[in-house]
This record gives C-alpha cells, sequence and structure tokens, in this order.
C-alpha cells in the first residue's frame, strides 16, 4: 500500500476524469491520498471532495501566496469538517505573491489555529526558512508536521529533523539533474520520508509532459528505493507508516 500525501485533485480545474484517476491510483496499489488546501474555497473543496470519496482525505490551509486575500475563516472551516492536517500554509520568497509581513501573521495565525485543534501541519517554505524557523522555535517544539515538497538544502534538512518535521519528496527526486539534491533525497531518514505527488504538478519520471495523479507515487517509491538500495516494499511500508503516524490516517 503507498499513500499520496499531497495532491489537489479536488480543484475544479484537475485536468483529468476523477473516476479514471482513482481508479489507476488503486491499479497501483495507491490506496489513499491527501487532498491539500491552498485557499478557503479550495479547503472546502478538500473537505466536499473527501466526503464523496473514501479513499481521500482533506487538509484546509491558505497558502502564502493566497493569503493576501484573508484567512480567518479557516477556523469555521475546521469545525465544519472532518480534517487531517492545516495546510499547506507558509512562507514563500521566490515568488512574493502576498506580502512577507501578510504572510507570517497568516503563518501564526495558522499555527496557532492547527495547535488549538490538535493537527500536524503541512509547511510549504520557499525561499525563506531563515525567517520561517524563528516563527517555528516561537512554539517551543509543540509542532508537529512536514516540509512538503523539500528541495532546499542540507541544512535545513537537518533543521527540520532535529525539529522531528517529517519530509515530504515528490515528482522532482526523479527528474532532477542537481546531483546534490540526489544526494539530499538518499539522505533523509526512512522513518521521516512521506511521499507525494504534488498532483497535477510535478510529474515523475516517466510521465513528464503528462498531468499529474496520485498513481505516479508509486513511480516516485520506486525511485526512492533504487536510489536507497531497498525494495519497493521497505519503501512503501515505511512511507505509509509514517503517513499513518502523522496524519492520524
Amino acid at each position: 500500500m503507498l499513500i499520496d500525501t499531497h495532491c489537489h485533485i479536488h480543484e475544479v480545474d484537475y485536468p483529468l476524469d476523477i473516476t479514471e484517476t482513482i481508479q489507476h491510483a488503486h491499479d497501483a496499489g495507491v490506496d489513499h491520498f491527501l487532498c491539500v488546501g491552498t485557499s478557503l474555497d479550495s479547503s472546502r473543496r478538500a473537505i466536499d471532495f473527501a466526503q464523496d470519496h473514501p479513499e481521500a482525505s482533506a487538509t484546509v490551509g491558505i497558502h502564502p501566496h493566497e493569503t493576501k486575500d484573508g484567512w480567518e475563516e479557516l477556523a469555521a472551516i475546521i469545525e465544519k469538517g472532518s480534517v487531517v492536517a492545516v495546510g499547506e500554509i507558509g512562507l514563500d520568497y521566490y515568488y512574493n505573491h502576498s506580502p512577507r509581513d501578510v504572510q507570517t501573521k497568516a503563518l501564526k495565525w495558522q499555527i496557532e489555529l492547527a495547535l488549538q485543534y490538535d493537527l500536524p501541519i503541512i509547511f510549504h517554505v520557499r525561499d525563506a526558512f531563515d525567517d520561517f524557523w524563528p516563527v517555528f522555535d516561537s512554539y517551543k517544539g509543540d509542532i508537529r508536521g512536514e516540509l512538503h515538497s523539500f528541495t532546499d538544502n542540507k541544512v535545513n534538512l537537518d533543521e527540520g529533523l532535529r525539529r522531528g518535521l517529517y519530509i515530504g519528496v515528490n515528482g522532482i527526486s526523479t527528474f532532477t539533474k542537481d546531483e546534490s539534491q540526489r544526494e539530499l533525497f538518499a539522505s533523509i531518514p526512512l522513518d521521516r520520508l512521506l511521499l507525494e505527488t504534488d498532483a497535477p504538478f510535478l510529474t515523475p519520471i516517466p510521465f513528464r509532459g503528462k498531468s499529474n495523479e496520485p498513481a505516479y507515487v508509486k513511480n516516485i517509491a520506486e525511485y526512492q528505493a533504487v536510489l536507497r538500495g531497498m525494495s519497493l516494499e521497505q519503501v512503501a511500508n515505511a512511507t505509509t507508516a509514517n503517513a499513518r503516524a502523522l496524519f492520524g490516517l
């Protein structure tokens, strides 16, 4: 069994047929996936999707790009539906679609919301770790969560592991040409590794050029197995156990 811990197939613009997408996932041994909210509307859709599809669980959050549009209604969304995490939330200084001070304020508010409801957190951090870690550390070790789509560097990987975070790895690991990134992915402890697609984005080899889907998490697992010199079953069992432990699946 495999779990895709991060996808966006619940969105209205997801380009593939949902019935076929779910069947493809089952055929590949991907029996569960997390539909991750990125805005208020996206979070509502994630909950609705999960309620209609037993293969799915919902997370709710305001992506840093969307924080300029507000986030306070998120608490009401959590209370109305069953969710397994807050996310994806964080800081993104690569694009700066929302002002940095607004991103920080929204990040703190959503961390506090997750702690209030005893939920793990899916973090999106891009070119912003210098500001992220002080915010994280201000909560004195109370946070459970993961660094989603991690591609940064060994220093920040070690900082995340030291703080007990899981590390999300997706299709980038299969197509990066950066040898240091390959070494980085291989160095993630197996008991901290989560697999994700970020579908429809970041499609892994050998499906580059196509829209991504949860079934392809198997290809990411296969690549990790080769990278680590172990069996697919070992990677699948470990990452599934990690996902269950973090998200209470």
